[in-house]
């Protein structure tokens, strides 16, 4: 095992951090992205210090393949930039660089001091940048060409005891940021490390934080949820801490006033996570069908509903309106949404037809391309030009599902 010195006030050498090496900390080369080995080699050529940070190494300690590679270095945003044409700066408050190879992006970031907390938007060193990270698992580096994993704060200890523990002071860390409670709910449940009954204490204290979080961060949270493979536990924990009440307000109420619809909720999502694991890139659309089953199915009764070609339309009018404010504040894709809308209908006996002239759809439903845009005004007076003249009823037909698919893509 070898040591990082540091200094301390007095300038004598300290111990800053353990070094582990290949040896100690097993992670395989070749589950190293090439691309973030080639960002990590080009940066060191240039005289600059770079590692793969955070949740990639977190995973590859754990065995787990990481969904991205994070590279934290000492180079400035612009100078990055000027190493590789291939990429762009990103952010407003505190730069980014956004390194593209093909459909990968990885996100090379500057070392940030810790001077205004852990929110501040300052650049400084690796010893400053180690003390902002969440939680001790996330905050570990390794060097790759040289096979070493830096930690500073007893992160490869946690993991191998099984413990979640914050870096950030208790008192501060989720006040600064309260998303984080959210990703100690996800670490928790995806990676089998346990909070301290006083961190899950102080989350359930701080859940009211979240109140005030935009609705893109909190939909951001919630697609990670549901693409985890893990939503029923994180889903469970958040409840328990009083959490879900700000990913989903409407579907935690319905849980606390129907014990069957809790039920049939959590078995949706254990359906879901069995989907998820079996194809991680399946489209988003038939994972919000297993959120949106049982509340669609609370609309109306369905078996008794008669069902004409114009009331069609206009119940699944208001049964998108339904659903899309159930899903709040979460902001999905609309083609997402309404692709898991017709899935649920479809499954209790209700087609909904979209005319071709005004939407052009995917060869099949099924398939998981998203539906095209609409044609425009021009293009249908033209095609109407080379066919015979409607008949009135016809027309009214046509002018009934044209103002049913107006108001769908207005609201």
């Amino acid at each position: 095992m070898l040591y990082r010195y540091g200094k301390d006030e007095k300038g004598r050498p300290v111990k800053k951090a353990v070094v582990y090496t290949k040896d100690e900390h097993c992670i395989p080369l070749y589950k190293i992205d090439p691309d973030a080995l080639r960002i990590v080699q080009r940066l060191k050529d240039n005289g600059f210090t770079a590692y793969i940070v955070g949740g990639a190494v977190r995973d590859l300690l754990v065995g787990r393949a990481p969904k991205d590679f994070d590279i934290v270095t000492d180079a400035t945003p612009s100078k990055i930039k000027r190493i590789f044409r291939n990429s762009r700066i990103i952010g407003r408050r505190f730069r980014l660089v956004h390194v593209i190879f093909g459909l990968k992006i990885f996100e090379v970031s500057t070392f940030r001091s810790n001077a205004d907390g852990s929110v501040g938007n300052d650049f400084g060193t690796i010893d400053e940048d180690v003390l902002r990270r969440d939680f001790t698992i996330n905050a570990l580096y390794y060097d790759p060409l040289q096979e070493h994993v830096i930690d500073y704060v007893g992160g490869v200890r946690d993991i191998k005891k099984g413990l979640l523990r914050p870096v950030i002071s208790i008192d501060t860390i989720f006040v600064e940021d309260p998303v984080r409670m959210l990703r100690a709910i996800k670490y928790s449940s995806t990676t089998g490390c346990q909070m301290s009954w006083a961190l899950r204490h102080k989350i359930r204290n701080s859940a009211h934080l979240l109140g005030p979080v935009s609705p893109s961060r909190l939909t951001e949270e919630m697609h990670k949820i549901i693409n985890s493979g893990h939503s029923f536990e994180i889903v469970s924990e958040c409840l328990k801490t009083d959490l879900y009440m700000a990913l989903q307000p409407a579907a935690t109420a319905m849980m606390y006033a129907d014990r069957n619809f809790e039920t049939n909720y959590f078995q949706h999502l254990k359906e879901l996570d069995e989907l998820v694991s079996k194809d991680k890139d399946v489209r988003l659309g038939k994972k919000l069908v297993y959120l949106l089953k049982d509340f669609i199915l609370t609309l109306t009764d369905w078996q008794k509903e008669i069902l004409t070609e114009s009331s069609v339309g206009e119940l699944y009018v208001k049964t998108w309106t339904e659903c899309r404010n159930f899903v709040l504040p979460m902001n999905p894709q609309r083609t997402e949404l309404e692709f898991a809308i017709r899935t649920c209908l479809r499954e209790i006996g209700v087609s909904i037809r979209i005319p071709k002239k005004n939407v052009i759809t995917a060869k099949d439903e099924n398939e998981s391309k998203p539906e095209a845009a609409a044609v425009s005004p021009k293009k249908k007076s033209r095609k109407r030009k080379h066919h015979k003249p409607l008949d009135n009823k016809s027309t009214l037909r046509e002018i009934k599902n044209t103002a049913t698919d107006a108001e769908s893509i207005k609201r």
